[in-house]
This record gives structure tokens, sequence and C-alpha cells, in this order.
């Protein structure tokens, strides 16, 4: 068994979001080919997010201040917003756009998770981001 602490993950900026890929492939804290598990920050340290849909997800939301996500059926038309709160999971169905805002001095702080195939097996349907 491993056993790894948040703060001990290597933290990642990607453009809207900063990424600590715990469990699975690509620098992953510890590797899996059959799962993949991390943090996400969405934060005005990132900046906004673009919509982004990947592989079926499941997001736990750990911590929140003004923040929702938005999504829906194209990157144009993500126009169903969901307030966000502590506790909250979300189920998000394979290639469904979304993409976790807030307002000025807020953020969203989230787990999230991936089956056997995980969101770097999507290839370019990704738009080229990992994580949530």
């Amino acid at each position: 068994m491993k056993v790894l602490k948040r703060e001990d993950v290597q933290t990642k900026q990607l453009p809207g979001r900063a990424i600590q890929m715990v469990v699975g492939k690509e620098e992953a804290a510890s590797p899996s080919t059959e799962m993949t598990m991390g943090f996400a920050r969405y934060s005005q340290e990132s900046g906004p997010m673009e919509p982004h849909h990947h592989a079926e997800e499941i997001v736990y939301v750990l911590s929140v201040k003004d923040g929702w996500v938005r999504c829906g059926e194209q990157p144009d038309r993500v126009n169903q917003i969901i307030p966000l709160e502590a506790g909250m999971v979300l189920h998000v169905p394979a290639l469904e756009w979304h993409a976790f805002e807030f307002e000025d001095g807020g953020h969203v702080d989230l787990l999230f998770f991936y089956g056997k195939k995980s969101l770097f097996s999507e290839g370019p349907s990704n738009g080229g981001t990992e994580g949530s």
C-alpha cells in the first residue's frame, strides 16, 4: 500500500486550473494503468477555464466559495449552471462539455476520479487538457 498526502503531490499549473495527479499515468505520484485520481483547484491564480470534455468522471467537491459548474452538449452551449457546495458528488458523462467557474475572490477545490479508461486515453478530443 502506498500512502500519500496532498501536500506532497506536485502541482501542475494548467490554463484555468492547478492539477495534482495522485494516481494514474502521466507523472502521477503513484502510477496506475487501471484508474486516475487527482485534485484540481480553480481560482484567480489559474485564470478562467475554457469548456472541455474527456472520459466519464466522478468529481467530489472539497471546498467552494462562490463557485459553479457550467455544462452542456457543445463547447459554445454550456448553458446549464449548477451552483456548487462542499460535499457534492458530480457524475460527468463521457464527452460532456463542462467548465468550473467562480466569482472574484472565489474558488472551487475538488477531487476527480476516472476508471480504467482515463482522460489521457481520450487523445485530442479533450482539447489537450488534463484533469477535471
